[in-house]
């Protein structure tokens, strides 16, 4: 499969920046739209766009199911319009799909659109998902981080977690039941009854992040999100987060080839 690394200068971000483009191969266009399914797959928090296929072999997973993949480097953004910094919410949702879709044949229709991530990444995938869901139909988080806004996490009581925090939120105080907070986002979406992707959602059993998970899908469950939740052994690291990935894939409402030729 061609794999394509590049480099442009976002105009949101105002510096220069990489993306990761996995193309299926032979490239005969196929979805909606003129382009092919993506999936866009978001790194955790000390990761970048080469993340993923450094650490797993996704270009082969994704082979046969005629898929891209796009990733993109968000630093240590939470992919938030930081109070001090980037507005790297924006590069995502906006910049990023137009970029990728402009210079690579992918679709744009909601139907062939799914994101994904691990830690930081898979907050960053729900947070797209439930303030944007017009835009996917499905969103996948693999031991999401999902205390970094709720005002749930323990570390902040490190100064210096609160000073990046500030930099990258502002007032602290605000955080819960913001447009951050993932918890509240989900109540939001019930309460209005929007049509959300379907949602994946998965943690190891030695995971740190492990209660917060759970807690995020019992409250997702008792509002009726349609939201399926698997966990098994494993901890806040890779050899796991290659196992999930592959579920992912299974998972996602794709057009398989078996499928359409016993149609």
């Amino acid at each position: 499969m061609p794999l394509i690394e590049c480099h442009f200068r976002s105009q949101v971000l105002g510096l220069r920046t990489t993306i990761s483009v996995i193309l299926p191969y032979p490239a005969k266009k196929a979805g909606g739209r003129g382009g092919y399914p993506t999936l866009y797959l978001l790194h955790g928090l000390t990761g970048d766009h080469t993340c993923w296929l450094r650490e797993t072999p996704i270009e082969r997973y994704v082979e046969p199911l005629n898929l891209a993949v796009v990733t993109c480097d968000g630093h240590r953004s939470r992919y938030t319009d930081m109070a001090i910094g980037w507005r790297y919410w924006t590069f995502l949702t906006e910049e990023l799909p137009f970029i990728a879709r402009s210079l690579f044949p992918l679709s744009s229709a909601r139907k062939d659109n799914f994101v994904a991530g691990a830690s930081m990444g898979g907050y960053g995938a729900f947070k797209w998902a439930l303030r944007k869901p017009e835009m996917f139909a499905a969103a996948a988080s693999l031991s999401g981080a999902f205390r970094i806004a709720s005002g749930m996490d323990p570390r902040m009581a490190d100064p210096a977690r609160r000073r990046e925090f500030r930099g990258i939120f502002g007032a602290l105080g605000k955080l819960r039941d913001s447009e951050h907070d993932l918890f509240a986002l989900s109540r939001r979406a019930a309460r209005k009854k929007l049509r959300l992707p379907a949602l994946y959602q998965c943690c190891g059993t030695e995971d740190h992040l492990r209660e917060i998970n759970l807690r995020f899908y019992a409250q997702g469950r008792k509002m009726g999100l349609p939201l399926t939740y698997e966990e098994s052994p494993g901890g806040h690291e890779w050899s796991y987060w290659d196992r999930q990935i592959q579920r992912v894939l299974e998972w996602l409402p794709l057009r398989r080839k078996s499928s359409s030729a016993n149609r």
